[in-house]
C-alpha cells in the first residue's frame, strides 16, 4: 500500500461498462507529512474518501481485491482513509 493524497477527481462519460457507479479520484503520493512526493494515479474509491484526505491506495493486482473492485479491470484503488500517522512515538499526521 502507498499513502497519498486525493488532489482531484475524474469524470468519464464513456467507460467500459464494468466502470459504471464507481467514483475515480486523483491521487498523488506523500509521505507521513502529508507532503506531496511522488507520482499521480487514478484510483477507484472503495471506502468514500474526498479531495484534501491522505488515503492508502494499492496498484497492481490488489487493486481488485476488494469487493468494490473485484474482477473489474482496475490498476489502482484506495482502501482506506488515514485518521493519523504518528512514527517513533511521535505524531506526524493528525486528520483535520
Amino acid at each position: 500500500m502507498v499513502l497519498g493524497k486525493v488532489i482531484g477527481t475524474l469524470v468519464a462519460s464513456r467507460k467500459e461498462p464494468t466502470l459504471d457507479g464507481l467514483k475515480l479520484l486523483v491521487v498523488r503520493a506523500c509521505d507521513v507529512d502529508g507532503k506531496l512526493t511522488g507520482g499521480i494515479a487514478v484510483a477507484v474509491d472503495a471506502v468514500g474518501a474526498g479531495i484534501g484526505e491522505v488515503v492508502l491506495y494499492c496498484a497492481g493486482s490488489s487493486a481488485r481485491q476488494t469487493q468494490v473492485t473485484q474482477n473489474r479491470p482496475v490498476d489502482a484503488t484506495i482502501m482506506a482513509i488515514v485518521d493519523e500517522i504518528a512514527v517513533d512515538g511521535e505524531r506526524r499526521y493528525v486528520k483535520d
